[in-house]
Protein backbone atom coordinates (compact mmCIF):
# COMPACT_ATOMS: atom_id res chain seq x y z
CA UNK A 1 0.00 0.00 0.00
CA UNK A 2 1.67 3.30 -0.99
CA UNK A 3 0.45 6.73 0.48
CA UNK A 4 0.10 10.46 -0.53
CA UNK A 5 3.06 12.02 1.27
CA UNK A 6 2.37 15.52 -0.68
CA UNK A 7 1.08 16.71 2.76
CA UNK A 8 4.01 16.01 4.68
CA UNK A 9 5.38 19.47 6.62
CA UNK A 10 8.29 17.89 8.61
CA UNK A 11 10.37 14.76 8.00
CA UNK A 12 12.95 12.79 10.36
CA UNK A 13 15.30 10.82 7.98
CA UNK A 14 18.05 8.16 9.42
CA UNK A 15 20.85 7.26 8.10
CA UNK A 16 22.63 4.49 8.89
CA UNK A 17 26.62 3.47 8.72
CA UNK A 18 26.49 1.04 5.98
CA UNK A 19 24.49 3.43 3.93
CA UNK A 20 26.85 6.15 4.10
CA UNK A 21 30.13 4.02 3.55
CA UNK A 22 31.59 1.78 0.48
CA UNK A 23 30.98 -1.82 1.76
CA UNK A 24 34.28 -3.25 0.68
CA UNK A 25 36.46 -0.53 2.53
CA UNK A 26 34.03 0.40 4.98
CA UNK A 27 35.33 4.67 3.57
CA UNK A 28 33.21 7.26 3.27
CA UNK A 29 31.14 7.27 -0.02
CA UNK A 30 31.15 11.15 -0.33
CA UNK A 31 29.24 11.22 -3.40
CA UNK A 32 26.51 9.16 -1.97
CA UNK A 33 27.15 11.76 0.98
CA UNK A 34 26.64 15.15 -1.57
CA UNK A 35 23.75 13.20 -3.10
CA UNK A 36 21.96 13.39 0.05
CA UNK A 37 22.86 16.69 0.82
CA UNK A 38 21.14 17.34 -2.73
CA UNK A 39 17.88 15.22 -1.71
CA UNK A 40 17.08 17.06 1.97
CA UNK A 41 17.93 20.37 0.23
CA UNK A 42 15.05 19.88 -2.30
CA UNK A 43 12.65 19.23 0.70
CA UNK A 44 13.83 22.25 2.15
CA UNK A 45 13.21 23.98 -1.09
CA UNK A 46 9.67 22.33 -1.41
CA UNK A 47 8.77 24.01 1.81
CA UNK A 48 9.37 20.69 4.41
CA UNK A 49 11.05 20.90 7.51
CA UNK A 50 13.96 18.60 7.29
CA UNK A 51 15.54 16.80 10.52
CA UNK A 52 19.27 14.42 9.39
CA UNK A 53 19.33 11.72 12.13
CA UNK A 54 23.05 10.27 11.07
CA UNK A 55 25.10 7.67 12.28
CA UNK A 56 28.70 7.31 11.13
CA UNK A 57 31.23 9.13 14.02
CA UNK A 58 32.50 5.84 14.56
CA UNK A 59 33.21 4.98 10.97
CA UNK A 60 34.69 8.38 10.07
CA UNK A 61 37.07 7.88 13.06
CA UNK A 62 38.52 4.28 12.42
CA UNK A 63 39.01 5.81 8.80
CA UNK A 64 40.79 8.86 10.21
CA UNK A 65 42.92 7.21 12.52
CA UNK A 66 43.64 4.53 10.26
CA UNK A 67 41.36 1.35 12.81
CA UNK A 68 40.63 -1.35 10.45
CA UNK A 69 38.98 -3.32 12.89
CA UNK A 70 35.82 -2.81 14.42
CA UNK A 71 36.67 -1.11 18.13
CA UNK A 72 36.19 -3.77 21.51
CA UNK A 73 35.94 -1.29 24.46
CA UNK A 74 34.15 1.35 24.81
CA UNK A 75 36.59 3.93 25.29
CA UNK A 76 38.15 3.79 22.06
CA UNK A 77 34.63 3.55 20.65
CA UNK A 78 34.47 6.81 22.09
CA UNK A 79 37.39 8.22 21.20
CA UNK A 80 36.92 7.36 17.51
CA UNK A 81 33.61 8.78 17.95
CA UNK A 82 35.58 12.12 19.32
CA UNK A 83 37.39 12.32 16.04
CA UNK A 84 34.80 11.21 13.64
CA UNK A 85 31.74 13.44 14.68
CA UNK A 86 33.70 16.73 14.24
CA UNK A 87 35.00 15.65 10.85
CA UNK A 88 31.23 14.48 9.72
CA UNK A 89 29.68 16.89 10.68
CA UNK A 90 32.29 19.05 8.54
CA UNK A 91 31.60 17.02 5.31
CA UNK A 92 28.05 17.58 6.17
CA UNK A 93 28.15 21.33 6.17
CA UNK A 94 30.37 21.08 3.15
CA UNK A 95 28.13 20.03 0.56
CA UNK A 96 24.86 21.38 2.27
CA UNK A 97 26.32 24.62 1.74
CA UNK A 98 26.83 23.80 -1.75
CA UNK A 99 23.05 23.92 -2.34
CA UNK A 100 22.05 27.04 -0.13
CA UNK A 101 21.14 25.22 2.64
CA UNK A 102 22.85 25.30 6.53
CA UNK A 103 23.45 22.41 8.55
CA UNK A 104 23.10 22.54 12.89
CA UNK A 105 24.99 20.08 14.85
CA UNK A 106 22.58 19.04 17.67
CA UNK A 107 24.13 15.76 20.01
CA UNK A 108 21.80 14.23 21.93
CA UNK A 109 22.18 11.44 24.77
CA UNK A 110 19.29 9.51 26.58
CA UNK A 111 19.38 12.07 29.64
CA UNK A 112 18.32 14.66 27.09
CA UNK A 113 15.15 12.95 27.30
CA UNK A 114 14.69 11.68 30.75
CA UNK A 115 14.91 15.15 32.03
CA UNK A 116 12.32 17.55 31.76
CA UNK A 117 14.41 20.95 31.66
CA UNK A 118 17.06 19.49 29.16
CA UNK A 119 13.78 17.56 27.12
CA UNK A 120 12.12 20.63 26.58
CA UNK A 121 15.31 22.66 25.83
CA UNK A 122 16.03 20.58 22.90
CA UNK A 123 12.61 20.84 22.06
CA UNK A 124 13.03 24.34 21.65
CA UNK A 125 16.33 24.52 19.88
CA UNK A 126 15.01 21.97 17.55
CA UNK A 127 11.69 24.48 16.79
CA UNK A 128 13.75 27.15 16.34
CA UNK A 129 16.46 25.69 13.96
CA UNK A 130 13.64 24.93 11.93
CA UNK A 131 11.97 28.26 12.07
CA UNK A 132 15.48 29.76 10.66
CA UNK A 133 15.31 27.10 7.55
CA UNK A 134 18.84 25.22 9.38
CA UNK A 135 18.93 21.46 8.55
CA UNK A 136 19.66 19.42 12.25
CA UNK A 137 21.80 16.95 11.76
CA UNK A 138 21.61 14.57 15.20
CA UNK A 139 23.65 11.91 16.79
CA UNK A 140 24.23 10.19 19.44
CA UNK A 141 26.90 12.12 21.93
CA UNK A 142 28.79 8.88 22.18
CA UNK A 143 32.28 10.53 23.42
CA UNK A 144 29.80 11.05 27.13
CA UNK A 145 27.61 8.43 26.64
CA UNK A 146 27.83 4.38 26.37
CA UNK A 147 24.13 4.14 26.12
CA UNK A 148 23.48 5.07 22.54
CA UNK A 149 26.77 2.63 21.64
CA UNK A 150 25.72 -0.24 23.05
CA UNK A 151 21.76 0.07 21.99
CA UNK A 152 22.17 0.38 18.17
CA UNK A 153 22.99 2.20 15.08
CA UNK A 154 20.29 5.46 15.96
CA UNK A 155 17.04 4.07 14.54
CA UNK A 156 15.51 4.50 18.22
CA UNK A 157 17.27 7.98 18.62
CA UNK A 158 15.83 8.80 15.35
CA UNK A 159 12.05 7.50 16.25
CA UNK A 160 12.64 9.49 19.81
CA UNK A 161 13.58 12.58 17.63
CA UNK A 162 10.84 12.19 15.06
CA UNK A 163 8.07 12.03 18.42
CA UNK A 164 10.15 15.09 20.30
CA UNK A 165 9.97 17.58 17.27
CA UNK A 166 5.97 16.07 16.16
CA UNK A 167 7.22 15.22 12.51
CA UNK A 168 4.57 13.49 10.29
CA UNK A 169 7.03 11.09 8.85
CA UNK A 170 10.47 9.16 9.56
CA UNK A 171 12.48 7.55 6.86
CA UNK A 172 14.91 4.68 7.71
CA UNK A 173 17.54 3.86 5.23
CA UNK A 174 18.95 1.05 5.66
CA UNK A 175 20.75 -1.47 3.70
CA UNK A 176 17.28 -4.03 2.75
CA UNK A 177 14.36 -3.06 1.54
CA UNK A 178 12.34 -3.15 4.19
CA UNK A 179 10.89 -5.78 5.98
CA UNK A 180 10.93 -9.48 5.80
CA UNK A 181 9.07 -12.32 7.23
CA UNK A 182 12.38 -13.49 8.06
CA UNK A 183 16.05 -12.66 7.48
CA UNK A 184 16.19 -12.17 3.60
CA UNK A 185 20.01 -12.84 4.00
CA UNK A 186 19.82 -16.27 5.29
CA UNK A 187 16.65 -17.72 4.54
CA UNK A 188 15.90 -17.51 0.62
CA UNK A 189 12.15 -17.65 1.05
CA UNK A 190 11.81 -14.85 3.60
CA UNK A 191 8.73 -12.56 1.64
CA UNK A 192 8.93 -9.16 1.92
CA UNK A 193 6.21 -6.98 3.73
CA UNK A 194 5.31 -3.60 2.09
CA UNK A 195 2.65 -2.45 4.44
CA UNK A 196 1.83 -2.98 8.26
CA UNK A 197 -1.10 -1.43 9.60
CA UNK A 198 -0.98 -2.05 12.90
CA UNK A 199 2.19 -3.19 15.05
CA UNK A 200 1.61 -6.93 17.02
CA UNK A 201 3.55 -9.70 18.39
CA UNK A 202 3.80 -11.46 15.12
CA UNK A 203 5.19 -8.13 12.86
CA UNK A 204 7.84 -7.82 15.74
CA UNK A 205 8.63 -11.04 15.80
CA UNK A 206 10.22 -10.98 12.25
CA UNK A 207 13.02 -8.50 13.76
CA UNK A 208 16.78 -9.92 13.70
CA UNK A 209 19.70 -8.79 15.45
CA UNK A 210 22.02 -9.62 12.60
CA UNK A 211 23.54 -6.66 11.24
CA UNK A 212 25.29 -8.55 8.15
CA UNK A 213 28.43 -5.97 8.47
CA UNK A 214 31.20 -4.51 11.13
CA UNK A 215 30.30 -0.95 10.20
CA UNK A 216 26.77 -0.65 11.65
CA UNK A 217 25.33 -2.14 14.79
CA UNK A 218 21.57 -2.21 14.06
CA UNK A 219 19.06 -4.67 12.99
CA UNK A 220 15.47 -4.96 12.30
CA UNK A 221 14.95 -5.51 15.93
CA UNK A 222 16.02 -1.64 16.52
CA UNK A 223 13.88 -0.58 13.46
CA UNK A 224 10.88 -2.14 14.51
CA UNK A 225 10.97 -1.04 17.98
CA UNK A 226 11.80 2.46 16.21
CA UNK A 227 8.23 1.66 14.23
CA UNK A 228 6.48 1.30 17.64
CA UNK A 229 7.35 4.49 19.22
CA UNK A 230 7.13 6.56 16.21
CA UNK A 231 3.55 5.62 14.59
CA UNK A 232 2.33 5.47 18.59
CA UNK A 233 3.57 9.57 18.10
CA UNK A 234 1.89 9.76 15.20
CA UNK A 235 3.77 9.41 12.70
CA UNK A 236 4.26 7.38 9.58
CA UNK A 237 7.54 5.51 9.79
CA UNK A 238 9.22 3.83 6.15
CA UNK A 239 12.04 1.21 5.96
CA UNK A 240 13.74 2.03 2.85
CA UNK A 241 17.29 0.77 0.92
CA UNK A 242 20.04 3.51 1.38
CA UNK A 243 21.94 2.13 -1.44
CA UNK A 244 20.55 4.95 -4.11
CA UNK A 245 19.61 7.52 -1.30
CA UNK A 246 17.32 9.34 -4.84
CA UNK A 247 14.58 7.26 -2.88
CA UNK A 248 14.10 10.08 -0.61
CA UNK A 249 12.19 11.94 -3.30
CA UNK A 250 10.69 8.96 -4.74
CA UNK A 251 8.90 8.40 -1.24
CA UNK A 252 7.24 11.81 -2.16
CA UNK A 253 6.71 11.40 -5.36
CA UNK A 254 4.75 7.41 -4.47
CA UNK A 255 7.66 5.61 -6.71
CA UNK A 256 9.72 3.64 -3.99
CA UNK A 257 10.35 0.12 -2.77
CA UNK A 258 9.63 -0.08 1.25
CA UNK A 259 7.84 -1.20 4.15
CA UNK A 260 5.05 1.85 5.66
CA UNK A 261 4.21 1.54 9.15
CA UNK A 262 0.61 3.25 9.65
CA UNK A 263 0.66 6.40 11.99
CA UNK A 264 -1.20 4.91 14.84
CA UNK A 265 -1.45 7.83 17.88
CA UNK A 266 -1.84 6.94 21.16
CA UNK A 267 -2.93 9.45 23.23
CA UNK A 268 -1.48 7.77 26.25
CA UNK A 269 2.06 7.71 24.65
CA UNK A 270 4.92 9.62 27.23
CA UNK A 271 8.42 9.39 25.20
CA UNK A 272 9.84 9.33 28.97
CA UNK A 273 6.74 6.06 29.59
CA UNK A 274 8.96 4.46 26.04
CA UNK A 275 12.52 5.30 26.73
CA UNK A 276 12.17 3.52 30.89
CA UNK A 277 9.48 0.45 29.80
CA UNK A 278 10.56 -0.38 25.88
CA UNK A 279 14.04 0.12 26.05
CA UNK A 280 15.32 0.18 29.92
Amino acid sequence: MKKDFSQVKRVVIKIGSNSLTHPNTGRLDYIKIERLAMELSDLRNRGLDVCLVSSGAIAVGRQMLGVHQRPDTMPEKQALASVGQARLMGIYQKYFTQYTQTAGQVLMTKNTILDNVSRKNAENTFEQLFSMGVIPVVNANDTVSTYEIQFGDNDTLSAIVCSLVHADLLILLSDIDGLYTDNPRSNPDAKFVPYVERLDEETMSMGSSDTGSDIGTGGMETKLRAASIATASGADMIIANGKDVSIIHRIFENDYKGTLFAANYDEDFYIVDMIEDRIG
